[in-house]
């Protein structure tokens, strides 16, 4: 067990360091911080590399394979109802204590203000949308629907209900919120759910249907949230911006972690505590984990508690208030011109520090059988959010580009790749738009865009502009790696034309 723990902190060093240094070298030259800050900021790589070691560990002995098995269970009763029931509780429960979606409800003031439920009303949506459309990729696989037809038209409809019926302030967030939600917690938890429910078909097309369910489970809270827009007509959102908290010396550091750590093991306490029960309740029902799996299942809960407090507290305390700061100083230079190529820089390694990526290349090139390696699927993604945060922080230098004339011919070139991508690679590719946008983005490159547009354009351009950059995220990796399966599939074409050639020939000098 050690080894596998220094190995994972060893991966989540090579992942982390390369934004830790861009930060370093930022500080000392264009966005100088004040010495707590960035011991604050210090510290946080520390907790980050630790934690998503931890965390990492632990989806592989728990998550994945109480998923895994849960799927598997789930179609081998052959009771549609049942599948059906249960995905959508799996898909609620999963969701409601997610804390990327926590944290973007906590941002949203007008939402909460609607009803008693306060920043609940929007997680509670988020969830039902989850549930709902977790249901629906379930039953896909089952009866055998391809992938691509349901996209399309759930996007088409999201983009319809955006343009006729929402207000415009309301469409950042909405489509924000598909990003966050598939975040640390429900990843490992739905992709293997499918990768289960996949296994027992007999057909050649299982493993590529076995994609897909963090696709679809990432275009329902986009559809729930817009339905929310229209039934309390939300509009004017506004965003409430809080003055820095400058910290003076190492006990300021302290008394904020300490703060951070109590918070965040309250809110991954309740995060895992409605899967522990889920598993419980299967495991008494069921009786399919004998006492050995058991053990390990629990120390694998244990890693991934421990592993998502750090990572979120490191993230958020550590983090957060360097995003903004960062963002602040380099929207002074070039009237804002600098951000560009510094947040490209920093997309590139940015999805390499999420959890939820680890947990999904790991997937992919298991279930390839190496043929995707887990280094292509990074590479792909990386210059993917790359362009991605590119695009986000031009919209902030220049405010009249609405985010529309970018997500709209964006997903039209993603929903068009569909006809002509292998089908596991389309799975893939919807499935990594949701992974990518995580705690990093939500922590360090959001809060580095509020921080560069207040500067440049004031509080209240922020919902327009700087909300958005989650999900431009969650729509490079639909075109990026979609090419990457165009190009994968010609490669193989090749292949199989020249191994045909070789035959012919030897079978023409056998006949002479």
């Amino acid at each position: 067990m050690t080894k596998a723990l220094k190995d994972k902190i060893i991966e989540s060093l090579t992942s982390i360091l390369p934004i830790a240094l861009i930060v370093f070298v930022l500080c000392i030259t264009f966005a100088p911080l004040d010495t707590g800050t960035f011991v604050l900021f210090t510290l946080g790589v520390f907790l980050l590399i630790v934690g998503m070691g931890c965390f990492t560990l632990g989806a592989d002995m728990s998550m994945l394979v109480i998923g895994e098995k849960i799927g598997t269970a789930m179609t081998r009763s052959r009771k549609i109802w049942l599948i059906a029931l249960l995905s959508f509780i799996i898909g609620i429960i999963v969701t409601v204590a997610e804390p990327d979606l926590q944290i973007l409800a906590q941002q949203v003031t007008t939402v909460a203000e609607k009803t008693v439920l306060g920043n609940y009303l929007l997680i509670l949506t988020v969830a039902v949308g989850v549930g709902i459309f977790l249901m629906l990729a379930m039953l896909r696989i089952v009866f055998r629907i391809r992938l691509s037809y349901i996209l399309m038209f759930f996007y088409v409809a999201a983009f319809v209900v955006c343009m006729t019926c929402v207000d415009k302030g309301f469409w950042a967030v909405a489509f924000d919120s598909g990003g966050v939600t598939t975040g640390p917690m429900t990843v490992p938890f739905i992709m293997s759910l499918g990768v289960g429910v996949a296994s027992i078909r007999s057909d050649k097309k299982g493993q590529d249907d076995s994609f897909g369910l963090v696709a679809l489970s990432s275009v329902g809270p986009i559809i729930a949230v817009l339905v929310l827009g229209i039934i309390f007509k939300i509009e004017n959102l506004d965003y409430p911006i809080d003055e820095i908290e400058h910290l003076i010396d190492t006990r300021d550091v302290g008394w904020a972690y300490l703060h951070g750590f109590g918070d965040y093991t309250k809110e991954v306490a309740i995060a895992i505590s409605p899967i522990i029960a889920f598993f419980i309740f299967f495991q008494i029902v069921t009786r399919s984990f004998h006492k050995k799996q058991l053990l390990r299942i629990l120390f694998g809960f244990i890693y991934t508690f421990v592993g998502l407090v750090m990572f979120l507290t490191g993230a958020n305390v550590g983090f957060m208030p360097v995003g903004r700061e960062i963002g602040r100083e380099l929207a002074s230079f070039w009237s804002g011109g600098l951000l560009i190529p510094i947040g490209m820089l920093i997309g590139y390694f940015v999805v390499a520090a999420e959890p939820a990526v680890h947990v999904l290349n790991k997937q992919v090139e298991r279930m390839s059988a190496g043929a995707i390696s887990a280094s292509t699927m990074k590479r792909g993604l990386c210059a993917g959010v790359c362009v991605a945060i590119g695009f986000a922080m031009l919209r902030i230098v220049v405010p009249q580009i609405n985010i529309m004339y970018i997500l709209g011919p964006g997903y039209l070139i993603a929903l068009v790749l569909t006809f002509f991508t292998p089908p596991l690679f389309t799975g893939i590719a919807f499935d990594s738009g949701g992974v990518a946008s995580g705690a990093m983005v939500s922590s360090f490159v959001l809060p580095m865009a509020i921080g560069a547009c207040n500067e440049l354009w004031g509080a209240e351009m922020i919902m327009t502009q700087a909300f958005g950059c989650v999900a431009m995220v969650a729509l490079a990796p639909l075109i990026s790696i979609q090419i990457l399966g165009i190009v994968y599939k010609r490669k193989t074409n090749k292949i199989k034309r020249n191994f045909l050639t070789v035959e012919d020939r030897i079978l023409e000098y056998t006949v002479d």
